[in-house]
């Protein structure tokens, strides 16, 4: 992780559960993290935290489903900082949906934050690493085991991160083409406790095996981030599964 001292990350839903976690590791390994959330609050606090640590952590509050705000949030990381080394595209909404039953309304929310914000985080951030010349950049995608399978219970959820699965492999032949040094990684955890139930509304039949199924901790797939990024730089890491022991599905 040497290596990345000093550079620029963008960390997408960065002011709870992974995405925090991530911003935190890698503002601890000396990093310049840009954190965007909606929550800028949420984030201010975790950055005054980290105030000691050898990095930065700046909160930029940002809908990441609305473009203009996307374009305004790298506009201001290439202003103060240079332009952006690393995005982390984290960012994402579960909910219980089915094609019979709907709501439309769910449909939209789901692809519009874990598909078409993901795409357009992607874009600002590919342009920004050639517009500062950065050619070993790196581009991680929390996706989920259910972008490899289809949970019956979150059926348009695991659509979407399907679709993240799909577009990770279609960057990297793009980039291959472009003999680009700029690697695209797919991290898909299994069940991770995080505010992401509560955020999306999600109600559980089945309390009570709720309760005792197998957890990772944010802190496991930020782990796993710094991993896939201190590896040499013509390894790629294209996709990293990473469960619970005992999970379930």
């Amino acid at each position: 992780m040497e290596r990345w001292s000093g550079r620029v990350a963008v960390v997408t839903g960065a002011s709870a559960g992974i995405g925090a976690a991530i911003a935190q590791e890698l503002v601890k390994k000396g990093l310049k993290v840009v954190g965007l959330a909606r929550r800028e609050e949420r984030m201010q606090e975790l950055a005054n935290s980290l105030k000691s640590a050898p990095g930065k952590l700046h909160p930029i509050k940002c809908d990441v489903t609305k473009e203009e705000d996307v374009k305004e949030a790298f506009k201001w990381v290439k202003d103060n900082l240079g332009g952006t080394d690393i995005l982390v595209n984290n960012a994402g909404v579960a909910s219980f949906n089915t094609l019979i039953d709907g709501p439309v309304e769910n449909w939209r929310k789901i692809y519009d934050l874990n598909v078409l914000a993901l795409c357009m985080c992607t874009k600002e951030a590919l342009q920004s690493m050639k517009e500062k010349g950065v050619d070993d950049g790196h581009i991680i995608h929390i996706n989920s085991i259910a972008g490899h399978k289809v949970l019956d219970f979150f059926c348009l959820y695991s659509s979407s991160k399907h679709a993240v699965t799909a577009l990770t492999e279609g960057l990297r032949c793009e980039l291959v083409k472009q003999k680009s040094k700029i690697r695209v990684t797919s991290i898909s955890p299994g069940a991770v406790k995080t505010e992401i139930i509560e955020v999306s509304g999600l109600t559980f039949n089945k309390m009570d095996e709720y309760k005792t199924m197998p957890f990772l901790d944010s802190k496991d797939i930020a782990d796993s981030v710094l991993y896939v990024l201190g590896t040499p730089p013509h390894v790629q890491i294209h996709e990293l599964t990473i469960i619970p022991v005992g999970e379930p599905f």
